[in-house]
């Protein structure tokens, strides 16, 4: 069990108007934009006007704490507005001099507008920085007392009208794990998230160098301009409720003489282009030009964690998802949009990968031939495509409600205790029917017990996995997919129910919420089952 550090910031207004760089509204508010108002309290609370030496050595530890866990009001709750104020020009001379010549001005129009964009929420809920106090250097019992006094003098945090309650205490893991709201955690991706300022060594020393800056920016030599803070760092945040960001590529598949795209059926050969995409990808000439060893390959392309000649392990770390992209096709009629032939693909990981080489991965592959097992002679040719095509569009958009265009094969057997069986024809004489519907809610919460594992194993996070609605059958949510008994598995999974489910992301607060796709989850999502794309409210 880990303690928390909790500093813990309550807006007395219920609004933030801190920016980020490009005058963009900052959110959630950076750590070390809380860093900057401890300072700025301990100088006020210790009357140290011209240089912070009280609370110095707590300071200079607070930068070692490395990166801390944001919990902010919930994405339902806030809202980014604007309005503008007008701030008069410095233009009193010009006006005078009108006047003076007998001519007509007016200096209130002498003005320029100043949009503002506070980010609002409820003023009763709070902002929670945890930094976790495992592994992170000793002087807690040393530093904590000169600590807690400074963030606890905090008048404002943002800009002076951001008016604050700060407070700070110590947490164990269940408290931490019990703070309402939406979680940010620092992520090593560095293309995903919001990227905040964070604090780290050396941050205090330039603090004080720019403060001191600033009171002789006006000397016997005239403006010296005061430099900008430059020692700190950038942190990509993630929040909880969003899907994972991986690097991805979308090809299409053409004639070999490419001359027109070439199509497969989704239910019946979508595991085959699968097959296909996987072994042109793992091929030694390939894998080479690439950058990657025979064991890298083995890993990162075909899925094996473990030696060759060993029982098979699965991959820790990265590893290649080959994604057949059935066609999204407008029919018309009741049938609107409906699911058509695969003609294109997407390439992408599951697990953090390195961006450059998925980057030339993708530069290679395309232009590769998809050869046929059976005859050996190439099937199709691998094209680059751009992924905002209305067809494949559905897949990666942002929307609440998502359904499958190939079914979820579930991450373990859905009925262990062999309660179907009892429900049979010959056996359900001897049941009573509250007995019966015990039986299929038993049934029904294994379903669902499933699914959220598998949209946890897919990457996401448990208060998604946790939190949305789910709804599964046979037969298929969007137009033009088949029974789910039909779609062609592999062999290892065979033995598992397959099923078409509707997910409806919802927070913590049962608000729906927006999710980015691309989705893919259950023992298929490696070949592409258990694929799915953004329903429109009306399907």
């Amino acid at each position: 069990m880990s303690d928390y550090l909790c500093i813990s910031i309550r807006f007395l207004d219920g609004a933030f108007h801190g920016r980020a760089d490009y005058g963009e509204p900052e959110w959630p508010p950076s750590p070390l934009r809380i860093y900057q108002a401890i300072v700025a309290a301990s100088a006020a609370h210790w009357n140290e006007r011209r240089g912070v030496r009280h609370a110095a050595p707590a300071l200079r530890w607070f930068e070692e704490l490395g990166h801390p866990i944001i919990v902010t009001p919930t994405p339902k709750r806030v809202t980014a507005t604007g309005y503008l104020l007008y701030v008069p020009d410095n233009v009193g001379d010009l006006v005078g001099g009108a006047w003076s010549r007998g001519s007509e001005a007016k200096i209130g129009t002498k003005r320029t507008n100043k949009p503002v964009y506070p980010t609002l929420f409820h003023d009763e809920e709070a902002f929670y920085y945890l930094w976790p106090l495992v592994g992170t250097p000793d002087g807690l019992t040393q530093h904590g007392e000169v600590l807690f006094t400074a963030v606890r003098s905090i008048t404002h945090v943002g800009w002076g009208v951001d008016l604050v309650v700060a407070d700070a205490s110590i947490l164990d893991e269940a408290s931490a794990a019990a703070l309402p709201g939406q979680r940010f955690i620092s992520s090593e991706d560095g293309h995903a998230g919001e990227t905040l300022r964070v604090p780290q060594r050396g941050t205090l020393d330039d603090l004080e160098h720019r403060h001191h800056a600033f009171l002789n920016r006006i000397n016997g030599e005239g403006f010296s301009p005061v430099p900008p803070l430059a020692a700190y760092g950038l942190a990509n945040y993630c929040s909880d409720t969003e899907s994972p960001r991986s690097p991805r590529a979308v090809f299409a598949l053409r004639q070999p003489d490419g001359s027109a795209f070439r199509s497969f059926d989704t239910a019946r050969r979508g595991l085959h282009v699968a097959g296909m995409l996987r072994h042109a990808a793992s091929t030694p000439e390939f894998s080479r030009s690439v950058g990657w060893s025979d064991e890298e390959t083995r890993r990162i392309v075909l899925g094996h964690g473990e030696a060759t000649g060993q029982q098979h392990q699965p991959v820790q770390g990265a590893r290649l998802a080959f994604l057949p992209l059935p066609s999204i096709e407008w029919r018309g009629g009741e049938r609107k949009f409906s699911v058509g032939s695969i003609r294109r693909v997407l390439v992408t990981t599951l697990g953090t990968a390195n961006r450059d080489t998925f980057r030339r991965f993708a530069q290679q592959f395309a232009g590769q031939e998809l050869i046929d097992e059976k005859s050996g002679e190439p099937s199709a040719l691998i094209a680059h495509q751009a992924e905002s095509e209305p067809v494949v569009k559905p897949y990666f958009c942002e929307a609440a409600s998502w359904a499958t265009v190939t079914p979820v094969i579930l991450p373990g057997y859905d009925d262990p205790r062999k309660l179907r069986q009892r429900l049979q024809a010959g056996n359900t004489a001897r049941l009573t029917a509250e007995e019966k519907t015990d039986l299929l809610l038993k049934l029904d919460k294994r379903i669902e017990f499933l699914l959220r594992k598998a949209i946890r194993q897919a990457g996401f996070s448990d208060v998604l996995a946790q939190h949305a609605d789910l709804e599964w059958r046979s037969t298929g949510f969007w137009p033009g997919t088949e029974l789910a008994s039909r779609y062609a598995v592999p062999e290892q999974h065979r033995r598992y129910r397959r099923l078409h489910v509707r997910i409806t992301w919802r927070s913590l607060d049962g608000f729906k919420i927006k999710v980015s796709g691309p989705i893919c989850i259950g023992g298929g999502k490696f070949s592409g089952l258990g694929l799915f794309a953004a329903l429109d409210d009306t399907i």
